[in-house]
């Protein structure tokens, strides 16, 4: 091939995809027999394949990310205006989208005051595990260095992160990973049978489930424990937000013990639960790491972010006679210019158009719709989520919550792609417990967008299940 290209021959594109293409997430053998999915067009909320046939996207790009929709001229143009003026410089100097994006993005985080830009949500958190790791060796004498994980929360697909990882099938073949990283329980009230906690619900449930977080403290023995790092509502794990009592307990248990507490926003940030502009924030608690990237730019360029607070930056600063004190870290393409741009127009989108309250308004409708379906469909055991950020839990029985067969849900997505509808379904997450569907349209979506989601969703339970 000579790199010229007529994007008419879909043809082409569909064999070099097949012949040189890594997906992710993805078993190619099928691919021997059958063509890849080639996503060629993008516009609102509905997407196009390279055989024409439209879809709308209830998953926001698949995993979580186009917040604000395909087909955004302002935030191209953007971008392209300021690629053309400064495309590149490494972090080590500043640039103008970076400190204006800065500005912009702590104005909406009171209490945080630094961010450190990077490329990705997992290397975002393992620029947060290591300052903490560097606190230990500066401030404890390298004791205090354990990080708590919850189980089924995620935090990335590198080997820290992956160390950090409270979803065992995303680990399996991957070992062995990194030392002093130590998991909590996780906070679903849905299994609390699986916690020992049966007999609790509600804001009694919230505050016993984060006791188990201390119990683990105090059995690693607290001088060890550096931070704790969570998702405000549990993603790829299930769509598990904690009940309420549990943030406040958390809080005061990390004040108590001197613990850092690290925020993941990688899913929920920038809009995603509604109302407010983080997950954390509809529940008080105060960070001193908050890591994001998906939302951020709604994927029109590579950017995450790690902010802190100006206490947390100022232990890298309180002795500069010491050639190793500050932070000793790079990330390359965190000196890349268009995701600061693009996160810009990204912020100025949400402002102005009001999705924070959309998302709200369309997440009640969708958390709604979705409970009128528990209503008519058995195999739907519980509804749980936050803003436009929902999860169906499928069961077999009700009584038991005996999940049902993984490949299940995933007929039910087949069935509603189907029909021209992309939902999710955890998949390859937590052993036995691949049985969630999830939603998670864009902020911009409409009443008719949520109803045609949730009516696309009735019809394949109808099929799939009888």
């Amino acid at each position: 091939m000579d790199g010229t290209f007529n994007e008419n021959d879909i043809s082409r594109v569909v064999e070099a995809d097949r012949a040189h293409i890594w997906h992710h997430l993805f078993q190619h053998k099928p691919l021997e027999t059958n063509d890849p999915r080639i996503i060629v067009e993008g516009k609102g909320m509905r997407v196009w394949d390279q055989k024409g046939k439209e879809h709308l996207d209830a998953v926001s790009g698949g995993v979580w990310t186009v917040n604000v929709g395909y087909g955004r001229e302002s935030i191209c143009k953007a971008v392209y205006n300021q690629l053309m003026k400064m495309n590149y410089f490494a972090q080590s100097a500043g640039s103008i989208p970076g400190s204006i994006f800065a500005e912009m993005l702590i104005d909406k985080m009171p209490g945080m005051s630094r961010v450190y830009y990077t490329n990705s949500g997992s290397e975002a958190n393992e620029k947060a595990f290591k300052m903490v790791r560097q606190i230990a060796h500066k401030r404890y004498g390298g004791k205090k260095y354990k990080i708590l994980y919850r189980d089924r929360d995620y935090h990335g697909g590198t080997l820290a992160a992956m160390s950090a990882g409270g979803q065992d099938e995303r680990n399996v073949q991957y070992g062995p990973f990194a030392p002093g990283f130590v998991r909590v329980p996780h906070c679903m009230e849905y299994r609390k049978h699986e916690l020992g906690l049966e007999n609790l619900s509600g804001e009694d449930f919230g505050i016993a489930a984060a006791n188990l977080i201390e119990e683990v403290i105090l059995r690693e023995d607290p001088d060890t424990v550096g931070a704790l790092c969570l998702e405000p509502v549990t993603a790829g794990g299930g769509v598990i937000e904690a009940p309420e009592g549990y943030w406040p307990r958390v809080q005061e248990i990390c004040r108590k013990y001197d613990i850092l507490l690290h925020i993941d926003e990688v899913v929920c940030g920038v809009g995603r639960t509604g109302t407010e502009w983080f997950g954390y924030q509809h529940y008080g608690v105060e960070p001193d790491f908050v890591t994001m990237a998906k939302g951020v730019a709604s994927g029109y360029a590579a950017i995450a972010c790690m902010v802190t607070t100006e206490r947390v930056f100022d232990m890298f600063k309180d002795d500069a006679s010491d050639p190793l004190n500050y932070f000793r870290d790079i990330s390359t393409f965190g000196g890349c210019t268009a995701g600061p741009a693009a996160a810009i127009e990204n912020m100025r989108i949400i402002e102005d158009e009001n999705l924070l309250q959309n998302c709200t308004d369309m997440g009640a409708r969708l958390d709604a719709n979705l409970r009128e379906l528990m209503g008519k469909h058995k195999v739907i055991g519980d509804v749980r989520g936050k803003g436009l950020f929902q999860g169906a839990e499928l069961v077999a029985d009700r009584d038991t919550k005996e999940p049902v067969d993984e490949k299940l849900g995933q007929a039910v997505v087949a069935d509603c792609m189907a029909q021209g509808v992309i939902i999710g379904v955890t998949n390859r997450s937590v052993p036995g417990k691949n049985n969630t569907l999830c939603f998670s349209p864009a902020l911009i979506a409409t009443a008719d967008d949520i109803d045609r989601i949730t009516e696309a969703v009735d019809g394949a339970l109808g099929r799939v299940f009888g």
